[in-house]
C-alpha cells in the first residue's frame, strides 16, 4: 500500500506526529515528511533520528503557501497539526479557529489541487456534544473536512477522512505525564473531579485508526475506535501504586471548558453508524439541500439509541488500568520493565 510513496505528518512534531512517524520508519514509505511551525522540535528529531528517509518542512498551516511547498508528490496525508489545549482555546477561541479550522481547510485544498490520494483528519471526543472553544473549533473541523469529502464525490481523486480519539494516554499536555512528575516529586496528586470519566487509549490504537482509515475509507466517513474508560480517581490510584507512592490526590475542581464525560459518537450519528467490530463508520450525509424533504420525511432510529460515552462503554477497574499503564513506554522505563508498549 505505501510502497514507494510519500506521507506528509502535519503537525509532526506533537505527540501524534511523533507516534505516527515512528510507527512508519520501518515500512515501505519512500520519503516521510514532517511539517510544522517548531524548528526546536524538528532539530531535536533531526538529532535524534538520523534518518534520511525523513524530510522536514517549517511552516504553519494557516498559510496556506507554506503548505503548498511541502504538498508536491505527496500521496497520503496525516493530519494532526491543530490547538488543542482546552483552558488556552477558551482564552484564545480565534487562535482555535484560525489553526483548527480555517488552517485545515488550507490542508484540504492543496491535497485536493496536487492529486493527493488519501487524507486522514485528526479530530476528538470533545467535537460531540462540543462545551468548550476547542471542541467547537473541532466539530467545525470536521463539518469542513466532510463537507469536502461530500463534494468531491466516492469517485474523486482524492479521498478525506476523519478519525475522532478519547484520551490518548501520555499524549503532550495530558494528565498522566502530570501526575506523574508530581507522584515524582512528592507533591499531591491535583484531580478535577473523582468521578470524571475519560476514554483510554495508546498511541498505537490512535496510529491503528489511522491505518484503518486510510484503507477502508471513502469520502466524507468518520471513523471511532471503540475504546474502555477510566474515573480519574482510577487512574490516580492505579499510577500511585504503580510508584509505590503515598501522595496525597487534592481535588481542585473542573478546568475552563471541562466535562463530566466525554462523548465519541453522538447519538443522532450513531443512528447512522456501522458497527465494524473494533470501529464504528459514521457515514457523511448524502442528501441534497432540498429543505422541503425535511418537513415530509425523516428518521426515528435516532430516538431509539444512545450516544457513546466514557459513562456507557466499558470502564476500567484498578488492575486494568494498571496493566494498560504499563504499555506506556516513559512508565516502562520508570519501573524498569524495559522496551515495549505505546
Amino acid at each position: 500500500m505505501f510502497e514507494n510513496k510519500i506521507l506528509l505528518i502535519t503537525g509532526g512534531t506533537g505527540s501524534f506526529g511523533n507516534a505516527v512517524l515512528r510507527r512508519f520508519l520501518d515500512s515501505d514509505f519512500k520519503e516521510i515528511r514532517i511539517f510544522s511551525r517548531d524548528e526546536k522540535k524538528q532539530d531535536d528529531m533531526r538529532h535524534e533520528l538520523q534518518n534520511p528517509k525523513i524530510k522536514f518542512y517549517i511552516g504553519d498551516i494557516r498559510d496556506r503557501q507554506s503548505v503548498d511547498s511541502a504538498m508536491d508528490g505527496v500521496d497520503y496525508i496525516f493530519s494532526a497539526a491543530a490547538l488543542k489545549q482546552v483552558p488556552s482555546c477558551e482564552f484564545f477561541p480565534l487562535q482555535a479557529v484560525q489553526t483548527n479550522v480555517l488552517g485545515t481547510n488550507n490542508v484540504l485544498e492543496s491535497a485536493v489541487a496536487h492529486g493527493v490520494k488519501n487524507v486522514v483528519v485528526l479530530s476528538t471526543d470533545k467535537a460531540a456534544y462540543p462545551i468548550n472553544a476547542m471542541g467547537i473549533s473541532k466539530a467545525m473541523m470536521e463539518k469542513v473536512a466532510i463537507a469536502k469529502g461530500r463534494g468531491l464525490g466516492l469517485k474523486a481523486k482524492t479521498t478525506i477522512c476523519c478519525t475522532r480519539y478519547g484520551n490518548v494516554m501520555a499524549s503532550r499536555g495530558s494528565v498522566i505525564p502530570l501526575w506523574v512528575e508530581q507522584i515524582k516529586a512528592g507533591k499531591p496528586i491535583t484531580l478535577t473531579d473523582p468521578n470524571m470519566t475519560r476514554f483510554m487509549m495508546t498511541l498505537d490504537d490512535a496510529i491503528d485508526l489511522v491505518l484503518y482509515a486510510w484503507q477502508n475509507g471513502v469520502n466524507g466517513d468518520l471513523f471511532v475506535q471503540k475504546a474502555p474508560a477510566a474515573t480519574l480517581s482510577t487512574l490516580a490510584a492505579a499510577l500511585k501504586e504503580l510508584y509505590h507512592s503515598g501522595v496525597e490526590v487534592k481535588v481542585i475542581g473542573t478546568r475552563h471548558g471541562e466535562k463530566l464525560y466525554e462523548t465519541l459518537v453522538t447519538r443522532e450519528e450513531m443512528a447512522k453508524s456501522e458497527d465494524m467490530g473494533n470501529y464504528f463508520r459514521v457515514p457523511c450525509d448524502s442528501r441534497g439541500l432540498n429543505y422541503d424533504n425535511y418537513f415530509v420525511e425523516g428518521s426515528e432510529k435516532a430516538s431509539h439509541v444512545d450516544d457513546y460515552n466514557s459513562h456507557n462503554t466499558r470502564r476500567l477497574g484498578l488492575e486494568e488500568m494498571k496493566e494498560l499503564l504499563k504499555k506506556l513506554q516513559f512508565i516502562r522505563e520508570d519501573l524498569g520493565l524495559g522496551k515495549g508498549g505505546a
